[in-house]
């Protein structure tokens, strides 16, 4: 495993282990996360541990026309119960994200020093937010790094039903109209797959990532 200094640096995802790790240490400011991100890496970690960079084998992805949406959903969807913003409350997003209970899960890895180091990405225009609004209370919302043809989501939180589902939903009819090329979702999980993404091996993601045309 890698060792990050205070070198700008990570080694070819290649050398990841088998659960995804890259490289241990280093900071959260924003030229290292900006690179990390660049390359198909991700920070994740506990609080009070090192920064762990992760770049895992298969990764979870959607590909925007794969997009699935019940019947039940679309209901909901034409009802217009919520109201979506972009971009308008990012820090409460996050911050939502990181106090969101979670099935099977104690605490949080968005720290502190983590909610700091992206709405700095998101003051550089580079972390962006949806927000999910009903009777003007943010319920829902979602947040990732936008890096102009693939987004990397990296959390969302709902505190009535589906109101996550509205926000991912948006977010990708959004990125369709802007042709986009991928949402990455980093790990799989059931909630994910219900949604139409599904795992792609990690060299076809990085191609994809580096292919900007």
């Amino acid at each position: 495993m890698y060792y990050v200094f205070n070198d700008l640096f990570f080694p070819p995802v290649s050398e990841a282990d088998e659960e995804g790790i890259l490289a241990i240490g280093g900071d959260l400011k924003s030229e290292r996360l900006k690179l990390a991100y660049q390359s198909g890496i991700f920070p994740w970690f506990n609080e009070g541990e090192p920064i762990l960079w992760w770049s895992p084998d298969p990764r979870m992805v959607l590909f925007l026309d794969e997009l699935a949406v019940s019947k039940s959903m679309r209901n909901i969807l034409n009802r217009n119960q919520f109201k979506v913003t972009f971009n308008q409350n990012f820090r409460d997003v996050i911050s939502n994200c990181q106090k969101i209970k979670r099935e099977g899960q104690n605490g949080t890895w968005i720290s502190n020093e983590m909610i700091d180091a992206y709405c700095k990405l998101n003051e550089q225009g580079i972390a962006k937010s949806v927000e999910v609004w009903q009777d003007e209370v943010l319920v829902g919302g979602l947040y990732g790094i936008d890096l102009g043809h693939v987004f990397c989501g990296e959390s969302m939180f709902s505190k009535v039903s589906n109101a996550s589902k509205i926000a991912f939903i948006a977010l990708v009819n959004y990125l369709k109209k802007e042709n986009y090329k991928l949402l990455d979702c980093q790990v799989y999980n059931p909630h994910l797959e219900s949604l139409g993404c599904r795992e792609i091996n990690r060299e076809e993601f990085i191609s994809i990532l580096e292919d900007k045309r």
